[in-house]
């Protein structure tokens, strides 16, 4: 649930549960900034809200049935419940589950959420509440926040039901987004977390429109969005990459300690034959060659990238080529899913399907594998000096937790931190790395 905000007791409260992707968070702080412009108040509890709002996700079944679970729990403990997100774009599964929904909408509708909450509830009037932030609410600490560039996905991956749910891509113009984040800038964050479904295809959809930002023309494409964020003076990480081409050009913004050396490419799979299959939109050939380059330009670059095994008709020779790739490429950071046979995704339709038990098997071995590769990188890393961001404090007096570079909030590594100073969160200092495990560091504040 959102945290309370300090409104009057008689505000109407609206309680918030938002699943799934940082996309749908983002989705769910536009909605939070909306309610709170109206004067509706935050509730942190079923109890104290007049009503539940629920941003699904609908990406895998598993997800779906996590949404449709949430949706009962908010259901037994409040009654008044109205769900979004992206399991929203299929209402007929959520009425037949729990009839007594309020409403469904589909994923980011906005204005469709807000009609649904004044149906329901009824916000008050009161021109003084009609005020928010300039960088408007988020569900994130202070000192980081995603930056969507984008909705939608053009691609048509055959495991993936994204473009159904959300549609096609829109690209956000680039100076709209650079002004977001400079305005998030000015609230206090520090570090960016630029998301969307194919952030590499940014702007393909407006024929790269260009726009005028602080006086200067930027086109809106992904190198001249890392252009302008990198102006910012702020950690700014790239996620959901997909390895064309032009992502070499952003290296040299990395080179230069103006982006964040660190890069999120779902590569899912490294079989050219199991590749074909997955309609995956990125050629593959060459991809080893280009990570060696990054990483002779970059030698700090911390790649993280998601797979899936056990995909209709992988074999045992294509599992090990992706074992294969991941130890070549020395993927610093990856997460691994077994395949699940989505509903309305077109690969339920092919031959092979895998073997459950073959599955579970390729998943811890994958695991293993991945576990000595972090863990040699984290070994490496030991004796190092390196700027971490705080995150808050740890379990005892003096310890903070904290993330390096290589390190993205809630999905990656953490860093702990000992220092005799008093540090807040969102400060970036420097620490020594002393100790590592599989994934996370120990560190001593060197300042």
């Amino acid at each position: 649930m959102a945290h309370p905000t300090s409104l009057s007791s008689a505000a109407p409260k609206v309680g918030i549960v938002s699943l799934g992707c940082p996309k749908a968070l983002v989705d769910s702080e536009r909605i939070v900034t909306r309610l709170r412009a109206e004067g509706y108040q935050i509730s942190p509890d079923y109890a104290g809200a007049d009503l539940v709002l629920v941003n699904t996700c609908g990406f895998l079944d598993s997800a779906r049935a996590e949404s449709l679970e949430a949706i009962g729990e908010a259901m037994n403990a409040n009654g008044r419940v109205i769900v979004t997100g992206c399991l929203g774009a299929e209402p007929e599964v959520i009425e037949a589950e729990h009839p007594g929904v309020l409403a469904v909408t589909g994923p980011h509708q906005y204005e469709q959420v807000m009609e649904a909450v004044h149906t329901h509830l009824t916000p008050p009037h009161n021109p003084h509440l009609d005020l928010v932030p300039e960088a408007g609410l988020k569900l994130t600490p202070r000192h980081y926040a995603y930056l969507k560039i984008s909705e939608g996905c053009h691609n048509r991956c055959s495991f993936c039901i994204i473009p159904k749910l959300r549609g096609d891509l829109v690209s956000r113009p680039v100076h709209h987004v650079l002004t977001e984040a400079e305005q998030l800038v000015r609230a206090g964050v520090r570090e960016l977390l630029v998301i969307s479904q194919d952030t590499s295809a940014y702007g393909l959809d407006v024929r790269y429109a260009p726009q005028t930002w602080k006086n200067e023309t930027y086109q809106t494409r992904f190198l001249d969005l890392a252009r302008g964020l990198s102006t910012l003076g702020v950690w700014t990480r790239m996620h959901y990459v997909y390895p064309y081409p032009h992502v070499d050009d952003i290296i040299p913004l990395m080179a230069d300690g103006l982006i964040t050396p660190y890069l999120d490419i779902p590569f899912q799979h490294a079989s050219t034959s199991v590749l074909k299959a997955m309609k995956r939109p990125a050629k593959q050939d060459r991809v080893l060659e280009r990570i060696q380059a990054w990483r002779r330009d970059v030698p700090d670059l911390a790649i993280r990238s998601t797979f899936i095994v056990g995909f209709p008709g992988e074999t045992e020779a294509d599992f090990e080529t992706l074992l294969d790739f991941i130890r070549e490429a020395k993927i610093d950071r990856a997460g691994c899913f077994k395949y699940e046979n989505v509903a309305h995704a077109d690969s339920r339709a092919l031959p092979g399907h895998v073997d459950e038990a073959v599955k579970e098997d390729r998943w811890h071995r994958f695991m293993q594998v991945q576990a000595d590769i972090s863990a040699a990188r984290a070994e490496a890393q030991i004796g190092t000096v390196q700027e971490v961001i705080i995150d808050g404090p740890g379990e005892t007096d003096g310890a903070y937790l904290a993330r390096s570079k290589a390190d993205a909030p809630e999905i990656d590594g953490v860093v702990h931190v000992d220092s005799p100073a008093c540090l807040g969160a969102g400060d970036i200092v420097p620490v020594r790395i002393t100790d590592a495990d599989d994934y996370d560091l120990w560190a001593e504040h060197t300042a």
